[in-house]
């Protein structure tokens, strides 16, 4: 019997969907090894690719790998080499990779707004663009990509500092399905900004304004009553005008919300975080309130007791903190919390870690720096038994998980 050759019996589409059988991205790789028939199956249809280029290679890499639709060119915050991705390069980007809708320039210092009309003018499927800390960047290349990537779902801006409000209002105006955006340390964002933001964008589904400093409670309450039954996560870091107003249109509006970090906004107290307890006691899983110093035990004991979702708390240097928060506690309480942040929480005792304990066994990470009456010694002293899995920083000597990041 004479024999067939593979190449003759299958057809390309038979090897393509031989080729997306293969779990792992090195068994594709070895796929494309055989000859050049499957090479250029292999290269033509994938999907991601991540790459250090100039516009020479991109143009190659472009031409080979014709159905890209993830590209990812960031570079490390401590390894990035300037400067790296030109506007040059993205010109390529955007001429040759028209079906892309991710777009990953994490710290790629060298692009100007240039760079980005480019992306604007070609990439009109562009769902996710990240150019955090593309330091050079300004409203008027932002607007360019608003205005040609109307599909956009997610924008992550940390770190542009020349972005203002005009961004913003763009956005509201031609993104209108924007579900992301992440615009920390941007100081130049108002509370009329994000007014304007979602007057159109209101399915916004996470929100990062974290050290935004201009922000304060009349544009928390637009956000929380525009994206209500769509936002989930909320990041207030170091937002020094959020006062309770803002935490209770959020417990009035966003009964979905399952993030929120207010971590240093000091003028938040125990009433509006009561409010919150309650209203958001079904879905909220991570709450950060580090440095909220009016915050004591009472609307703690709240949060504990109501809130059964809770996965990921930390209430370091919340002063006013004592044993009584989880004393307060009955029997019927069980909770679910994996990370718990206690540090610098001076009226904290022994005694109240033990209590906590017997009703966390699920407990991950707990991180008892700085606490005058806990110690590692004292714990052992008092008999106290951590979960099997559970990691207790005493020193700062381990890792902290970024879950409220």
């Amino acid at each position: 019997m004479a024999s067939v050759c593979v190449n003759d019996a299958l057809t390309d589409d038979e090897l393509r969907w031989i080729l997306s059988r293969l779990d792992t991205e090195k068994d594709k790789e070895v796929f494309g090894l055989v000859c050049k028939r499957w090479l250029y199956l292999q290269s033509t249809d994938r999907k991601k690719l991540a790459a250090r280029a100039g516009p020479h290679m991109l143009g190659r890499l472009a031409s080979r790998f014709t159905r890209i639709v993830e590209l990812d060119l960031s570079q490390s915050v401590s390894r990035s080499f300037y400067p790296g991705v030109t506007d040059s390069d993205l010109a390529v980007i955007a001429e040759g990779f028209k079906c892309l809708r991710v777009l990953n320039l994490h710290t790629c210092k060298g692009i100007t707004d240039t760079g980005l009309a480019s992306i604007g003018r070609c990439l009109s499927l562009l769902q996710f663009l990240d150019v955090s800390y593309c330091r050079k960047l300004s409203d008027k290349g932002l607007s360019a990509v608003a205005e040609g990537c109307h599909d956009l779902r997610a924008l992550h801006l940390a770190g542009c500092r020349f972005i203002t409000d005009e961004t913003l209002k763009s956005l509201s105006q031609r993104c209108r399905d924007l579900e992301a955006l992440g615009l920390q340390g941007c100081t130049n964002i108002t509370d009329s900004g994000l007014a304007d933001l979602v007057k159109g964008c209101r399915k916004i589904k996470a929100l990062d304004i974290n050290k935004c400093s201009n922000v304060g409670d009349a544009g928390v309450s637009s956000v929380a009553k525009a994206c209500a039954s769509s936002l989930k996560t909320l990041k207030l870091l170091d937002c020094y005008k959020v006062g309770d107003e803002s935490v209770s249109s959020l417990s009035q509006f966003c009964k979905n919300l399952e993030t929120l970090i207010i971590g240093g906004c000091r003028d938040i107290s125990d009433e509006s975080i009561v409010l919150l307890a309650d209203s958001c006691r079904d879905g909220l899983k991570n709450l950060r309130m580090d440095w909220c110093l009016n915050v004591t035990d009472s609307s703690l004991t709240c949060v504990l007791k109501q809130c059964k979702s809770l996965e990921a708390l930390d209430i370091g240097c919340c002063e006013e903190v004592t044993d009584n928060a989880f004393q307060g506690l009955g029997s019927e309480d069980v909770l679910g919390l994996k990370v718990l942040k206690v540090s610098n929480c001076p009226k904290i005792t022994v005694a109240g870690i033990g209590k906590l304990l017997e009703k966390c066994s699920s407990l991950e990470y707990l991180d008892v720096r700085s606490l005058p009456h806990v110690t590692e010694v004292r714990c052992s002293e008092a008999g106290l038994e951590f979960p099997a899995c559970c990691k207790v920083n005493f020193s700062g000597s381990l890792t902290e998980p970024d879950v409220l990041l």
